[in-house]
């Protein structure tokens, strides 16, 4: 057999309960468990039950049965019918198998049967069963008639014993009252006279813990002046080691600039000496270089004179002929070389402006990103100061009207700007020292429309500002709006009074004037008035000014940081994109430059080509002439000439030679003098240096032992003036401010109650003046405390009232 019920007593708390049994088994006996969750706010004995309470039925054929109730742990909690109902009563549930309800007998085919066959009626009382709506009527019609039974029951109760409980209840009043004010007057005699002698002991025991104190605060001041003295000969004996030091410095300073004037003297020494050997091996290695060329020029007019003898006697016609030949073609060839030399020269020109047009582009590329880069810098350090001195605030319309308001007192706002300090002074001097508050409008004189006005929306804390705006700019009659539809119907169509101009969020300014004509009569040489003429308001309409300053008057300043952040990427992406055009163009000029290099090598080759043919064009000449007029031998003999004076030239330059080898090494005696004396100077030096340098060491130890001893000197003589001193002074006033009202507690208690009868009452003198203090306050406040529990009693019976008459 299988029961299973599920039940939802409170949604809140989820508790369901869930039954489980075995399958029905033949024999004598069965048994059943039903498992009911006890969570949430509103289970029941959670402390004794746990999560889980199990109900267990034993059914046997001998016996009726037999009930045990069991906790989440499986123990054994009771075996009661009584413990069983109360946990049924209070979870609203019923364990037996309702044997009217249809769903509890019927099988599933029954149903189907019925669902199908049966008419509207049975099957709604089908419906009214199962789901226990009939149970549940009939239950409250019984509790309906049980409450009406139980309120005529206790009418007539609550009527038969009034009398007598108004009679009981004076009677104990009375009794109570007059107990509690007896008792609660000789309470507050008692507590008056303790409280005086209480204070007097509280006294006594400050005046004991401040005499505590002084003795501890005087028993600082030998350790501390003692410190104090110990820094102070520290401090005498660091002076003197640091005098001693300084003179030790200072003779040693004096020595080592002695050492280092000498060392000036012999290093120009040695540098001149170094300088004149230089001088005098490169004018020996020029004579050198003048020898040898001599003798090359000499070996040359001698080879020279040699091919002349030798072509001279080779020569023939047929040779004349093929040089002749030779002629023709060099000539060729360099007239060809020539104008390839003249249009390779061309073409570099051509080069070198396009090189030099691109070095300027690439030149006014760098210019932009330079100017680019620091308008970039100078955007991020803007944006670096608006963020720094922004205020973290938000307003109520944000920056709407920021536009409007600098459309409409814009320009009286520059009145109070000056240029300079110098332009402050005579404004401060002249202004008046009284204080002016602001000008109170009445409500009668301000625009009546539910939009705001410039005066409204602008905060100033002076308020000399917001009362100027008001007396020459009449910002008090200026309405801000939205858009122009909504100016145009408040300024046209509305017909507001006191209203001078509207302004749109976009800054459009729409001037609402009326003209007015007054007619006067003269009666008794007097003007009176007769009559009054309006005439409609003129429609005028001005666009926004581009030139407005809408950033100064905004309350934060994202819009304009958001503004710079992308003029700042603007920047970038150009500074990128130049940065790319010059390198194309550097690259373009590197290719540029490699050709042009490639050109003056061509051109060079060409013209070195084009000198060897000249210079052979110019020997083929030169042999043409020499066989046409035979040897010449005076040309022989100027060669020879030539040669015998370059002999002797090679003779006077080889004497001079050797004369300068012989300075030369003089002068390299004469640099190593001095070189050996500064050695020497270097190594002598080098002890008095390092001494100085520990010497200066040790001078700066004792400089920083001797702050030291300075600072741990001032600190104790600051607490021995701002601690120990002043806390001991503080002490003493206190310990006589102290006795002073000692005594004078005690003379006062001593006329309430002397100190023998309040110690034989039982007043400790451990007792807390505080403690008494507030029991004594609490007597006068027993009544006040008794009557707010009754109103709270009264509340708590009238809302119970209240609940009966709607349960009836």
């Amino acid at each position: 057999m299988t029961t299973e019920h599920v039940v939802a007593v409170k949604p809140w708390c989820g508790v369901d309960i869930s039954g489980d049994s075995g399958n029905f088994c033949p024999g004598p006996s069965a048994l059943v468990q039903v498992e009911i969750k006890n969570q949430g706010e509103d289970a029941f004995k959670h402390e004794l039950y746990g999560d889980t309470i199990t109900v267990e039925r034993r059914i046997s054929e001998s016996a009726g049965g037999s009930i045990t109730l069991k906790n989440s742990q499986g123990r054994k909690i009771g075996s009661k019918r009584e413990d069983l109902r109360e946990i049924v009563e209070y979870f609203n549930v019923s364990t037996a198998i309702d044997v009217e309800n249809p769903c509890t007998i019927m099988t599933q085919d029954k149903s189907r049967e019925f669902l199908h066959s049966g008419n509207d009626k049975d099957k709604f009382k089908f419906y009214f069963k199962a789901t226990l709506l009939q149970q549940v009527d009939d239950l409250l019609s019984g509790i309906d008639k049980q409450l009406q039974d139980a309120n005529g029951l206790i009418s007539h109760l609550e009527d038969s014993l009034r009398p007598a409980k108004k009679e009981l209840d004076e009677l104990q009043e009375k009794i109570k009252n007059m107990e509690v004010m007896e008792e609660m007057s000789q309470q507050v005699q008692l507590l008056r006279k303790k409280l005086a002698w209480s204070w007097v002991y509280d006294a006594d025991r400050k005046l004991d813990v401040q005499h505590k104190l002084i003795e501890k605060l005087k028993g600082r001041i030998p350790s501390c002046q003692a410190m104090i003295d110990q820094n102070h000969h520290k401090m005498e004996k660091l002076n003197d080691r640091l005098a001693a030091k300084k003179d030790e410095i200072s003779n040693m300073m004096e020595r080592t600039s002695e050492v280092r004037r000498l060392k000036e003297d012999l290093q120009q020494n040695l540098s001149m000496a170094v300088k004149e050997q230089l001088e005098l091996t490169g004018e020996q290695e020029r004579i050198n270089r003048q020898i040898n060329n001599m003798v090359k020029q000499v070996r040359s007019l001698e080879r020279q004179i040699q091919e002349m003898h030798e072509q001279y006697q080779q020569n023939t016609q047929a040779e004349e002929n093929e040089m002749e030949e030779r002629l023709r073609e060099l000539q060729a060839e360099v007239d060809k070389a020539n104008v390839n030399i003249q249009r390779s020269k061309e073409e570099e020109e051509n080069m070198q402006q396009r090189i030099a047009m691109l070095e300027n582009e690439i030149h006014q590329i760098f210019i932009q990103i330079e100017d680019v880069d620091k308008s970039n810098r100078d955007i991020s350090s803007r944006i670096r100061e608006i963020q720094m001195h922004q205020r973290n605030k938000e307003l109520e319309h944000g920056d709407m009207w920021a536009i409007a308001i600098e459309t409409a007192v814009g320009r009286l706002l520059n009145a109070f700007i000056v240029t300079d300090h110098k332009d402050s002074l005579p404004i401060g001097s002249n202004s008046l020292a009284v204080p002016i508050g602001r000008i109170n409008i009445p409500n009668h004189m301000l625009p009546q429309t539910n939009h705001p006005t410039a005066l409204s929306v602008l905060h100033s804390d002076n308020s000399t500002v917001l009362n100027v705006l008001i007396d020459m700019g009449n910002a008090e009659r200026q309405v801000l709006v939205k858009d122009y539809e909504v100016g145009k119907t408040v300024a046209f169509d509305q017909r507001i009074p006191n209203l001078k101009e509207v302004y749109t969020s976009d800054g459009y300014k729409i001037v609402v004037s009326t003209f007015k004509f007054n007619f006067w009569v003269e009666v008794n040489y007097k003007l009176k008035e007769f009559c009054r003429f309006y005439r409609s308001s003129a429609q005028t309409i001005l666009p926004p000014n581009k030139n407005v300053r809408a950033g100064r008057l905004s309350g934060s300043f994202d819009d304009q940081i958001k503004y710079l952040e992308r003029e700042a990427s603007e920047a970038k992406l150009k500074a990128q994109q130049g940065r790319g055009q010059k390198r194309a163009k550097e690259e373009d000029l590197t290719d540029l430059r490699n050709t042009l290099g490639n050109m003056k090598r061509r051109r060079m080759d060409l013209e070195r080509h084009c000198r060897s043919k000249e210079l052979d064009l110019k020997d083929v000449k030169k042999h043409l002439s020499s066989e046409a007029n035979g040897a010449d031998d005076s040309n022989l003999d100027d060669i020879r000439q030539e040669i015998s004076k370059l002999q002797d030239e090679i003779q006077e330059k080889k004497a001079l030679l050797a004369k300068v080898h012989n300075r030369v090494k003089e002068a390299g005696t004469k640099a190593n003098e001095p070189k050996m004396s500064l050695e020497n100077l270097c190594d002598s030096a080098k002890t008095e240096i390092e001494a100085l340098a520990e010497a200066e060491n040790e001078l700066m130890m004792i400089e920083r032992d001797l702050k030291e001893a300075e600072k741990d000197k001032k600190h104790y003589e600051g607490v021995m003036q701002t601690k120990v001193l002043a806390d001991l002074k503080n002490a003493e006033a206190g310990y006589r401010e102290l006795e002073h009202s000692c005594q004078e507690s005690r003379r006062k208690a001593s006329i309430i109650i002397p100190e023998g009868e309040i110690e034989a009452l039982g007043c400790l003198k451990e007792s807390n003046p505080e403690t008494l203090s507030a029991e004594l306050t609490r007597f006068p406040e027993s009544i006040d405390d008794l009557r707010m529990l009754h109103e709270k009693k009264e509340r708590k019976i009238s809302r119970k009232l209240h609940t009966y008459k709607a349960f009836k």
